[in-house]
């Protein structure tokens, strides 16, 4: 009776023992990134960087994903986890609406001022259209990004609706309005990052002012409570 090489042979998961090296490995790869990111940004991310804090040269990373938008997109799945949780503890189903929003954009504030890779990532990937980005990513790398940012954005539109429910929001749409204040978070966060504001002066010349996280955050909470209880014809309608 023929019998299987070791190397072939289902682990007892299911799993042969080649895919678990190269599950292993993959995460090897988006933890590399992570750190790359987390430490010199974004911008300054080179896919030679990550290859050798792994132990590896580049053409193996291009094994393990389709290119670097897909290895940036399940790197930005990792940030959305973590945003995710953080959401999840900060939010008090027995508070009233009002709070649990202020809540929730505070705790989204706080993440992204503490982990502006995320910001940067996010806002990188956004810059492309949807048709644009499948065609770059894996239709499972898509399907998890997907995931990852259904699952934060809905625990904002639960929020949503339990104040429109209460009668204190008016929210034609919940799902538009989460979206809406999740990329109105994302450009906000990256302003409070440069730390810049531009101004008119008198004279017509421009004027920089700086700005703190802290005013950002606090501009986000008021700016949120402000468009959830809006007149309907203020905001999005779908």
């Amino acid at each position: 009776m023929e019998q299987s090489s070791p190397s072939s042979s289902p682990s007892r998961g299911g799993r042969t023992p080649a895919a678990s090296r190269r599950r292993q490995r993959t995460q090897e790869i988006l933890a590399a990134t992570r750190a790359v990111f987390d430490e010199r940004g974004l911008g300054d991310a080179q896919v030679e960087d990550i290859a050798r804090a792994v132990g590896i040269n580049r053409a193996i990373v291009y094994r393990h994903f389709s290119g670097k938008e897909e290895l940036f997109a399940l790197t930005l799945v990792g940030y959305l986890d973590e945003l995710h949780d953080s959401l999840a503890a900060a939010d008090d189903r027995a508070a009233a609406p009002a709070d649990r929003l202020e809540r929730l954009v505070e705790a989204f504030a706080d993440y992204g001022l503490a982990h502006p890779a995320f910001v940067d990532c996010a806002q990188t990937l956004m810059r492309r259209t949807g048709p644009e980005l499948l065609d770059e990513v894996s239709e499972d790398a898509a399907l998890r990004l997907g995931r990852a940012m259904a699952s934060c954005l809905g625990i904002l539109t639960k929020v949503l609706v339990a104040g429109a429910d209460a009668g204190d929001f008016h929210v034609s749409n919940p799902g538009a309005l989460a979206n809406l204040l999740y990329a109105t978070g994302l450009g906000t966060l990256q302003l409070a990052r440069v730390g810049l504001l531009v101004e008119e002066g008198a004279s017509g010349a421009p004027q920089i002012h700086t700005i703190e996280g802290a005013t950002a955050k606090d501009y986000l909470v008021r700016s949120a409570v402000a468009l959830a209880t809006a007149p309907v014809t203020a905001q999005l309608k779908g």
